[in-house]
This record gives structure tokens, sequence and C-alpha cells, in this order.
């Protein structure tokens, strides 16, 4: 089981991004998913996250604006950056607790991480 994060790149402040996560392996279920971004200097953060049951949550410094969501029947997440600012510049990785098949608990799996920078 493995996420594939993609849709980093450079963009100008005020711009926008949609960052996609796709799950892949021997999944039976996705449980909760979540963005984490690490800016420079800086340890990884919780950006966003939803759970199983579709509670989201956002860190104060993106509430407005952006958005997570989840596509169960493609197995992917994405996030919606918008008004983007310099100091959203960061790698972003996805993360998801992943039931895999024919094994019960969940396992907890990190995408590699994909470079957002925003200039201004």
């Amino acid at each position: 089981v493995q996420l594939q994060a993609s849709g980093g790149g450079l963009v100008q402040a005020g711009g926008s991004l949609r960052l996609t996560c796709d799950a892949s392996g021997q999944i039976e279920s996705i449980g909760d998913i979540f963005w984490h971004r690490q800016r420079p200097g800086n340890e990884r953060e919780l950006v966003a996250s939803v759970s199983a049951g579709d509670n989201i949550n956002y860190a104060d410094s993106v509430k407005g604006r952006f958005t997570i969501t989840r596509d169960n029947a493609k197995n992917t997440i994405y996030l919606q950056m918008n008004n983007l600012k310099p100091e959203d510049t960061a790698v972003y990785y996805c993360r998801s607790k992943i039931r895999r098949i024919g094994q019960s608990g969940w396992f907890d799996v990190w995408g590699q991480g994909t470079q957002v920078t925003v200039s201004s």
C-alpha cells in the first residue's frame, strides 16, 4: 500500500493549487486522512484532516483558504489551496489510516512530499 502525492509547484501569491494523493495497493478501506506540511526551518504540522465520518478540521492558518476532500471510489484525497501566501511555502505530505485486504487493524501510511512554493 502506498500514497502518491502530486500537484505541487510554483505559484504567485493569491494563486491556487490542488494537491492530489492517490492510494494504491491491497486496500480494503481508507479511514481518516490528513495533509501535513513542513515549512523551511519548521517542524511538520497538520494542515487539514477529514475523518472516516467526514468530520473536517483545519489549522487556523489555512481556514477559509484550503479545502480537503476525498473520493472514496477512487481512493484519492485532495487539498484545494486558494489565495496562497508566501508563508504557505512548504513540502506537503498526505497521510492516511488504511486497512489492508486480509489484515485487521489500521495502518498509518505516509505519501512522499510534494513541494509548494509561493512567490510574493
